[in-house]
């Protein structure tokens, strides 16, 4: 094998195809390669860590076809130390892969690609395409609800329910729920697919965002793949029937319903969050009559009370949070003014548009101490 590519355009192609890369030492070591396969005029990179499998294809020459599998790890460290300019890669019968620029020459061991685990066959039927920017700001706006304990494996990923040309995207931890609603380009056959949120969050980063450019995500039986740019990203779905979101959007009369600037929300708790350590579970107490909502909060570091100005319709309520997930909430809406829906300081608060684009639900905690 051997080829010749610009600096910069291996370093994108291996910080992409790295986010496949298995993390954890594994006694297959293989799953610690890039695998670099040159034929038929393209150049190829590929990761597999066996949940999520990511290609990409590398500008560059090619002066002689091959498969090498290379650690990803010490690749990626070279490359990105050489200086800017072309780099020559190439191999002998051995594997042994020989990289040079300019004055520097880095000899390192590589493999043969027999044992590497290829991506799956790719059935390109059952599909939708959206944008970038969408499935990005989708992503953004959901993923923070995604649960990390695996005791639970389905609530570690979202909910992708597709019907006709609505989707509509669903994560929740047991704490708060967040809900996406997608308007489509054009109908599709209905679905529903749970994806993990490390495929979601990798998928995030290597995303451009941009409006014009576009995202098809072909399904499978065991697989979801995104092909976008050069790339394709392949990851498994976790199986099971995912919680009945609906059950908990109570369709019951609020009896509070608050309006209020998001910013000055949110600038609230962020002081209130000072007032928290790491592991500490102080809840920010909210009472809410005329047309304020008065911020409390106290913890072994020190106090807080803060005035909010808002318009309400309905009764007075006092309730508490958790500050950092309402944080969260807060900092993924765009809206200049964000409306809270209330039934009792024990109920779930429901955060929502009057499109309701987006729904995100905080359940509220005891502040009977505070």
């Amino acid at each position: 094998m051997k080829i010749r590519c610009g600096k910069n355009d291996l370093v994108s192609s291996i910080s992409i195809v790295s986010k496949a890369v298995s993390s954890n030492k594994t006694s297959m070591s293989i799953l610690e390669c890039i695998l670099i396969e040159v034929s038929n005029g393209i150049i190829k990179f590929t990761a597999n860590d066996r949940e999520l499998g990511i290609e990409t294809k590398v500008k560059g020459e090619i002066e002689e076809n091959g498969v090498v599998a290379i650690d990803a790890n010490i690749f990626g460290n070279v490359i990105r130390s050489l200086p800017d300019g072309e780099v020559l890669i190439s191999t002998d019968s051995s594997y042994k892969t020989t990289i040079s620029c300019m004055k520097a020459r880095f000899d390192l061991p590589g493999r043969s690609g027999e044992d590497f685990s290829g991506l799956p066959l790719i059935e390109k039927k059952d599909m939708i395409t959206i944008s970038q920017y969408t499935l990005k700001e989708v992503i953004r706006q959901t993923i923070f609800a995604v649960s990390a304990n695996d005791n639970n494996k389905l609530l570690t990923g979202e909910l992708f329910d597709i019907t006709g040309d609505r989707m509509r995207v669903v994560s929740l931890d047991g704490h708060r729920v967040a809900i996406r609603n997608i308007e489509l380009r054009q109908s599709y056959s209905d679905r529903k697919v749970v994806i993990p949120g490390k495929t979601l969050n990798e998928i995030s980063k290597i995303l451009s965002g941009e409006i014009e450019k576009e995202v098809n995500i072909y399904f499978m039986s065991n697989h979801i793949v995104f092909e976008f740019d050069q790339t394709l990203m392949v990851s498994r779905v976790l199986e099971g029937e995912f919680f009945d979101v609906d059950r908990m959007l109570n369709k019951s009369v609020y009896s509070t319903t608050v309006t209020v600037n998001k910013k000055a929300l949110q600038d609230t708790v962020e002081r209130a969050i000072l007032l928290i350590r790491d592991n500490d579970k102080k809840p920010v107490v909210i009472g809410i009559s005329n047309e304020s909502m008065e911020f409390k909060i106290k913890s072994n570091i020190g106090s807080m009370d803060e005035f909010v100005d808002c318009s309400k319709n309905g009764d007075d309520i006092i309730i508490g949070f958790n500050p950092k997930f309402l944080l969260d909430v807060l900092k993924v809406v765009d809206d200049e003014n964000i409306t809270m829906y209330m039934i009792d300081s024990k109920a779930p608060t429901i955060i929502k548009d009057e499109t309701e684009k987006y729904i995100y639900v905080v359940l509220p905690i005891n502040f009977a101490n505070v």
